[in-house]
């Protein structure tokens, strides 16, 4: 007789094998495969404990066999539907010479679309003499024809003959880069001689050159006669891929249809072994959005493009990425080549709907910027900022202040406005905390509820499986009630049949199993924006600055709200090595004074108006909510040990009106001392006839203890010398 455990993993064991036939018969092959191994493991164990069943031990063969056989039909039928001729290609490369000639021609560029339509007939010449392929032949001249009486009517006439306008438009360098986002620029629009070098200095990140985006950047060549390759080659790829590693391929050897994009949707996305969970979840949320509110976010950053500004597949394999690095939008060029392993499966990030790649090549651009698929891992709110230039913002769960009623009713409100995005990571947790709960890592929030007093949560794995375990999961019965479940449209037993890593999660188990709420706020909500790119030298002042602050970047932020407003300040550290993004020791915050924009000296003379936390993210938010009238404060970079020369960026968004400029250095050093070791220092100062007031500080490169020391002053004139007292009044120490 089997015991209780025994009989619970033989009936388990048994409810998947007929889940396994149910999708066998309705020609569900990936879930049938999954559902049969699934069953065959429970039945292992069950022989493992002891079971005494007969033929148990034929059912896990049969079981076994069937997966086996599905999954050889399955890639013998992939391999017979992606056997893509050569000459097929060539037809597609040529096709996209021609459509390329069309928009240049439409355009008014005529010599450039002369050069297309020469270069699409060369091709289709060159390859009909060569095939004996008597329908690709067909096509081919087909295709000659069209380009050569094109070109050869724009050659023999003027340029009136151009087709008319097209979908694109000449646009300037802001809309290039902010391209849904229209604000009004609190300051110059062209940038200093000292900002052109900090951008230009940060713009090479892991040995790679990545120029600023710019609206030039829209007539990028994308065709080619002979298929595109990056001069970079191919990236470096992570442990687990290497393992499973077979070959480099384009999406026309993985597809017979190959698309950019046929659905944008959070759901086809499926992870792989690639360590990068975050990035792919903030592409989930951005998906959503892109979806859900009909507006161009994943869409904008993708090129080529159609006359519709949708992104196409190009089979001359050139694809352009447009994401945030490094305080600018910048420009990613990659070839079309993906990793793929010895069951033709790719290896990288992708869509369940497999004649689409837009995923693939989007994390594949990504991963180029960060040195490779060994990606260290991120969070969400560097990753979103990247893909699409919206502010970030970072909440504890855990810290003091967390407001749990406030932050719900903001996520709930702003979300379904589609103002936020947001994503969640889990704090740190063990292997076996994370096993029980069903978590263990950054999840993009999908949609927010209050429904029926339940405050819920929707959330998405970006493995595509493993859930919640918790309440409110598709095993909890207690908490789905039938009204719960009408209300919500949610079927616990459906949901149980097909793990695609979607779950429902309460607020309060939120607030307990996770630490971490990332929220990105569009850009779009303020009218008026500013930014600027400095440098800060590791020379410059004391290594801390826990108690001289004068040296430090300081600037005056002058605000002019005629009603209660909201002032935003991003400062962003430029990282430009991998190894720093992997061990990232620099702490950064902002600090703001209320000193009328006048240089701060000491770090608590004036106490801070607002004191930021120093953190080792690229990003810090500084967030000012104001009252009406004009006010202005002095805000103050600061690190928590200054060890190198850092870049950064620092952007200011405003609901209203507002100025910002860099404080000046006011104080002239008639004398800088060299710091040294020995016992003694001597400064000498020549002067001219008259009365003269000097102020000398007596400093050390990094004082680690009470020290003695004397001053002597000599000189050939009668003078007066006196220890500055300390005017600070300490309302508390």
């Amino acid at each position: 007789m089997a015991d209780n455990g025994e009989k619970s993993l033989l009936e388990e064991a048994v409810s998947l094998a007929q889940q396994a036939t149910k999708f066998d018969s309705e020609n569900s092959f990936s879930a049938a495969v999954y559902y049969y191994r699934q069953s065959a493991c429970l039945l292992k164990q069950t022989l493992k404990q002891g079971a005494k069943i007969p033929s148990i031990e034929d059912k896990i063969e049969q079981y076994l066999q069937r997966a086996d056989q599905l999954e050889n039909q399955q890639k013998e039928k992939l391999e017979a539907s992606t056997a893509t001729t050569s000459g097929e290609s060539v037809l597609g490369r040529a096709s996209f010479l021609l459509h390329s000639g069309l928009d240049q021609d439409s355009e008014g560029n005529t010599e450039e679309a002369i050069t297309f339509y020469a270069e699409a007939a060369e091709l289709c010449i060159k390859t009909s003499a060569e095939t004996t392929d008597d329908a690709l032949k067909t096509k081919l001249r087909h295709l000659a024809d069209q380009a050569l009486t094109r070109a050869e009517k724009l050659k023999g006439t003027s340029p009136d003959a151009a087709l008319g306008e097209s979908g694109f438009r000449c646009v300037s360098r802001d809309s290039a880069t902010n391209a849904a986002v229209s604000r009004q620029v609190s300051g110059g629009s062209a940038y200093t001689r000292e900002e052109l070098l900090v951008l230009r200095s940060t713009s090479t990140v892991n040995g790679r050159e990545y120029v600023p985006f710019m609206a030039i950047d829209l007539k990028e060549k994308f065709a080619y006669s002979l298929p595109f390759t990056d001069k970079d080659g191919f990236l470096l790829l992570a442990p687990k891929q290497k393992e499973k590693f077979a070959r480099w391929a384009r999406p026309e050897e993985l597809s017979r249809d190959p698309k950019m994009i046929e659905l944008i949707d959070c759901f086809s996305i499926q992870q792989t072994c690639v360590s990068d969970c975050s990035f792919v979840a903030s592409i989930a949320v951005s998906a959503l959005y892109e979806k859900r509110f009909k507006k161009r976010l994943i869409t904008d950053i993708i090129f080529p493009k159609n006359r519709n500004g949708d992104p196409v597949y190009n089979p001359c394999g050139k694809y352009m990425i447009k994401l945030h690095i490094n305080g600018i939008a910048r420009k990613i060029i990659i070839d079309d080549y993906l990793p793929v392993g010895r069951h033709n499966q790719l290896l990288c990030s992708f869509s369940s709907n497999k004649n689409e790649f837009w995923i693939s090549l989007v994390e594949k651009a990504y991963m180029k910027v960060m040195g490779g698929y060994d990606f260290p891992g991120s969070n969400s709110n560097i990753d979103l900022y990247a893909l699409t230039g919206w502010v970030p913002e970072r909440l504890s769960m855990s810290d003091k202040d967390f407001n749990k009623d406030a932050t719900f009713r903001k996520i709930y409100d702003r979300f379904h406005k589609g103002d936020v995005l947001v994503t969640v990571a889990t704090g740190d947790m063990t292997d076996a905390e994370a096993d029980r709960a069903g978590l263990f890592m950054p999840y993009a929030m999908l949609d927010v509820t209050e429904t029926m007093g339940k405050r819920l949560f929707m959330l998405k794995n970006p493995w595509s499986h493993l859930r919640w375990k918790g309440n409110y999961s598709e095993l909890d019965t207690k908490n789905w009630t039938p009204e719960l479940c009408k209300a919500l449209n949610f079927d616990p037993k459906s949901a149980q049949m097909f793990d695609n890593g979607v779950f429902w999660i309460d607020y309060d188990s939120l607030i307990h199993f996770f630490d971490v709420i990332y929220m990105n706020w569009n850009p779009a909500l303020f009218t008026h924006t500013y930014c600027t790119h400095r440098a800060w030298s590791a020379g410059m002042g004391p290594a801390k600055d826990l108690y001289n602050l004068g040296d430090n970047p300081q600037y005056r932020l002058e605000v002019r709200a005629s009603a209660p407003t909201a002032v935003w300040v991003l400062l962003t550290r430029h990282i430009t090595d991998i190894e720093d993004f992997r061990h990232n020791k620099e702490y950064i915050t902002l600090l703001v004074y209320k000193t009328g924009g006048r240089r701060v000296f000491y770090p608590s003379d004036p106490l801070p108006y607002i004191e930021g936390v120093r953190i080792n993210s690229p990003h810090y938010l500084c967030k000012l909510v104001l009252g009406a009238g004009t006010q202005r404060f002095t805000l103050v970079v600061s690190q928590y040990e200054k060890q190198r020369t850092i870049a950064y960026s620092l952007r200011v968004y405003s609901t209203c009106p507002f100025s910002f400029n860099k404080i000046k250095d006011t104080c002239i050093h008639q004398h800088e001392g060299v710091r040294i070791n020995s016992p003694h220092y001597l400064c000498k100062l020549v002067l001219g006839a008259g009365t003269q007031r000097f102020t000398l500080v007596v400093s050390q490169y990094e004082k680690q203890r009470t020290i003695a020391y004397s001053l002597r002053v000599y000189s050939t004139c009668p003078f007066s010398f006196n220890k500055i007292k300390d005017t600070c009044i300490h309302q508390h120490e």
